[in-house]
């Protein structure tokens, strides 16, 4: 039988989907790695092997190491992937690029982060930098905080001693191997143990190595195989042809994403699956109206009709027929990956809140990573209806809406 390990390639890591978007996104090979996916991530909380990450919501994202071109210690940003790759090795080359506290980040991770030692390079995402520890009382308990972005992390006062002494918080998750930044390969994890220790620097790695404390009995994987088996019976029902169009055609599955997520940010969820073909059709040709009424040329009317009807020639009835089966696999997808979510939540090493008007409120990680470990590739787990909510709410504090941050 074919594993998760089986279908994936390896690809840097500056974007990961969503399992569910899989199905959109990578056609039938896709569809095949979230399910794989799920069944690895199943066997690993059932008491297999398997290879899981924790999702933290750190930000900025920052890359360091040794410039494979020469030996020189560098930090970096996304753009390290750029055909002329964009990487800082002195103060000044920060600070003609970036400024605000991106630079005070990067400038301190040039500071501090040698100590470590770092061989080849590394990418991880900040967790803390200089004045972002605070100290809160949530519900009657005393923690230090930070708070990177949507989540608020809180560590228990009491244990807080090495985070207080700490200059700057990274959480490790991908390593990257190559004789060039062009062609680096990606294998997801960092051996932290590998790094010295600095008392300036917090560093973590995301990998969950224990899970025994959030093994599914054997009621929830009996609940999760049938889901399983429903999945797979909605996936052979499906048309590998309209898969592989969807596939193909990038900006259609862009528009059923971008419809999907007005989900996301309403707080609601998909029902029934028929209706919601059609309310997409309705949304695609609302919003290239807006478009062709915006346009003050007939020329410019024109080439957005041609790019509305373009999309539309797809919606043919076999593919809308196909099209009600996928948005049923995804929500049983969403469905397995919920539970999941919910065994690994019980896993957390430090106390998760988000930040209302009103205070702090519990909340699970940002999601987890499942990761293959042959492969080097992975796909990501998150509670949509949670962490992604969240993120798009006005009504919740986020850690970058702070006068110090621009």
């Amino acid at each position: 039988m074919l594993s998760f390990a089986d279908t994936l390639t390896e690809q840097k890591n500056t974007h990961m989907t969503h399992i569910e978007d899989k199905v959109l996104y990578g056609g039938v090979n896709g569809t095949r790695q979230a399910i794989f996916a799920l069944r690895d991530m199943r066997d690993m909380l059932g008491g297999g092997g398997g290879s899981v990450s924790v999702k933290w919501d750190g930000a900025p994202a920052v890359f360091a190491g040794t410039d494979p071109n020469d030996g020189e210690f560098f930090v970096a940003k996304k753009g390290i992937f750029n055909k002329n790759p964009k990487i800082y090795k002195t103060a000044a080359d920060v600070d003609a690029d970036t400024s605000g506290d991106l630079a005070d980040k990067l400038k301190d991770a040039l500071k501090y982060l040698p100590a470590l030692g770092i061989k080849g390079v590394i990418q991880g995402d900040f967790l803390f930098g200089r004045g972002d520890l605070g100290k809160k009382n949530i519900e009657g308990k005393k923690y230090v905080t930070f708070h990177p972005n949507t989540i608020v992390y809180a560590v228990p006062e009491e244990q807080s001693d090495t985070i207080r002494k700490a200059k700057i918080g990274i959480v490790w998750h991908t390593t990257y191997t190559g004789s060039t930044f062009e062609t680096m390969k990606a294998s997801y994890g960092v051996d932290v143990s590998k790094l010295k220790k600095t008392a300036n620097v917090w560093s973590q790695d995301a990998m969950l190595r224990d899970v025994r404390s959030a093994t599914m009995t054997k009621n929830e994987t009996e609940t999760v195989n049938e889901y399983l088996s429903q999945i797979g019976k909605l996936f052979n029902g499906i048309s590998g042809t309209t898969l592989r169009t969807l596939e193909a055609n990038q900006t259609l599955a862009q528009h059923i994403e971008q419809f999907n997520n007005t989900y996301v940010r309403a707080g609601a969820t998909i029902g029934d699956s028929r209706a919601h073909t059609t309310k997409l059709i309705n949304w695609i040709k609302n919003k290239y109206k807006k478009e062709i009424d915006n346009r003050k040329s007939d020329r410019g009317k024109a080439t957005q009709k041609a790019k509305l009807d373009d999309l539309l020639s797809f919606f043919g009835e076999e593919n809308k027929a196909n099209l009600i089966r996928m948005f049923e696999l995804q929500k049983l997808i969403v469905i397995v990956k919920l539970k999941l979510i919910n065994k690994l939540n019980k896993l957390n090493s430090l106390e998760t809140f988000i930040k209302t008007r009103k205070g702090f409120k519990v909340t699970g990680q940002e999601g987890y990573v499942a990761i293959d470990t042959i492969g080097g590739d992975a796909v990501k787990l998150v509670d949509r209806m949670e962490f992604s909510y969240n993120n798009f709410s006005p009504d919740i504090l986020k850690g970058w809406d702070k006068p110090t941050r621009n």
